[in-house]
């Protein structure tokens, strides 16, 4: 007879545990609350455009790929591939902006031509990126995390020299490069960990080689198209999903998960893997006995930001790129309203994404759609007015940062914050990305990938190990995959 597994949520984690536990041949149920797969990463569609709702940027495609390579797959054979140039344009003014080239050459020559002599200290910078992104996405990215013994091996002491753990992402960008925009161009892959560049192990640079040398990546058919991959892989391997189904209770027995509630009906499974939110699923799924981490905790956690985030369609063609950064304001008084002093920002950073760009399809002819996020604390209190402050922000500084006035233009408009979050996703204090990868929030500092009180009851996802990020939840659902498969 087949091991029953349920899984709870059908983000990224949730997919890739279902397809990696239903080709091991268990009888694989995924229960997730909303309609559609993808979790954060959802879709919109109305008036003919479409948006990706959460992820946008597709990077360290080699995860993604090897992933798929388990199955004998290529991505390919699910979604394909679109390799941007230039990556993303990084705006500090009115007719004021650096566009970041995907090849290496005409990298080393822009940073030539802002700082001279940069050009050799990059390609050492991007040298080390690569060692520790070889290390760390490709090695210790898979550790479960579950001891210090883990990391006890002869290989991980030695490399801990090279990984640049005891200083900050911010100090060892500073001690190769002086210009403050080539500071900001290096700094900014770091702020998709949920922690300032000052707070962050310069382990973290890994994340320039992603960026830099792996380049961005678009899937056709926007982010979705990654998720219905995903999907897709989950189903042939013989996954089965329910959809609209919130999982209400977790029932435990003896300190052992017997099933799970669900539309008002019980049902009876061998493991429960929680990809949902880790702390809802503790605190509203489990009985306060079989809990193992207490409110202290979980408020103790640095969380990663939150985001408001604007759709908007409009019916004109825009003069920008796929991806564009506004970095006109000073980012530490940003950082600061988020991380120290958590307020709304007085004058944020923010991302634009205009997809339509590369996808004609994505918006109606003529058209474009863009998605603006600003980058905000979680726990804070939204509304109405907040939301139409910050949109107002947003059309004055699009307009004073990039000269284009929209005003007139939008045809669609929806926004998304902190109470959408814990709405549709029981976000905890309606974080967007998880926990900060801080070196106390790193592998056996996480919260644990098993439960410390229920046998059979295993975690995955942004709040967990490995942490934030597309490609750490889906490593996330295959460790946690793994350690349940262990003690079958």
């Amino acid at each position: 007879m087949k091991t029953k597994i349920a899984i709870i949520g059908a983000g990224f984690s949730g997919l890739a545990a279902a397809a990696y536990l239903a080709n091991q041949g268990m009888q694989v149920t995924v229960f997730e609350k909303n309609a559609l797969p993808g979790g954060r990463a959802g879709k919109i569609e109305e008036n003919g455009f479409s948006f990706d709702k959460g992820p946008s940027w597709y990077w360290m495609p080699d995860v993604f790929d090897r992933f798929f390579e388990q199955f004998n797959i290529k991505t390919s054979e699910y979604y394909e591939l679109e390799k941007l140039n230039p990556s993303y344009r990084v705006y500090f003014g009115l007719n004021d902006f650096i566009d970041v080239p995907s090849d290496i050459t005409e990298l080393k020559k822009l940073f030539e031509s802002i700082e001279p002599g940069s050009s050799a200290k990059l390609e050492i910078f991007l040298h080390n990126a690569k060692q520790k992104y070889d290390l760390g996405m490709k090695k210790l990215i898979y550790k479960p995390s579950l001891s210090v013994w883990e990391y006890m091996e002869p290989w991980i002491l030695k490399a801990l020299f090279s990984l640049d753990i005891s200083r900050s992402v911010s100090s060892y960008i500073r001690s190769l490069f002086t210009n403050p925009r080539l500071i900001q161009i290096l700094e900014f892959p770091v702020l998709f960990l949920g922690a300032t560049p000052q707070k962050l192990p310069a382990l973290y640079t890994l994340m320039n080689y992603a960026d830099l040398v792996l380049g961005s990546w678009y899937p056709k058919g926007g982010m979705y198209a990654v998720v219905q991959g995903f999907y897709n892989l989950a189903i042939d391997q013989g996954a089965n999903f329910k959809f609209n189904s919130s999982v209400t209770k977790i029932e435990v027995v003896e300190n052992e998960a017997t099933g799970l509630w669900c539309n008002n009906e019980f049902i009876s499974f061998d493991f429960v893997l929680g990809t949902a939110d880790y702390h809802h699923i503790e605190k509203d799924l489990l009985p306060s006995k079989y809990q193992s981490y207490s409110d202290k905790y979980w408020n103790s956690r640095v969380l990663s930001p939150s985001a408001l985030l604007f759709y908007i369609g409009v019916n004109k063609k825009l003069d920008i790129l796929h991806h564009n950064l506004l970095f006109d304001k000073d980012f530490k008084n940003h950082a600061d309203q988020i991380y120290n002093n958590p307020v709304w920002p007085d004058d944020p950073s923010i991302y634009i994404s205009c997809a339509s760009k590369t996808d004609l399809h994505s918006a109606p002819e003529n058209c474009e759609n863009l998605v603006v996020l600003i980058p905000v604390a979680p726990g804070l209190t939204d509304g109405p007015e907040t939301r139409d402050k910050y949109f107002k922000l947003v059309l004055d500084r699009l307009q004073s940062v990039t000269g284009i006035d929209i005003r007139n233009n939008i045809t669609y408009l929806k926004s998304y914050a902190n109470d959408d979050f814990i709405t549709e996703y029981n976000s905890f204090k309606g974080n967007a990305y998880g926990l900060a990868n801080t070196l106390k929030q790193t592998a056996i500092f996480k919260p644990s990938i098993k439960s410390k009180k229920v046998k059979n009851l295993f975690y995955a996802g942004q709040l967990t190990t490995p942490g934030p990020g597309v490609p750490p939840c889906i490593v996330s659902g295959q460790v946690a995959a793994t350690e349940i498969l262990k003690r079958i």
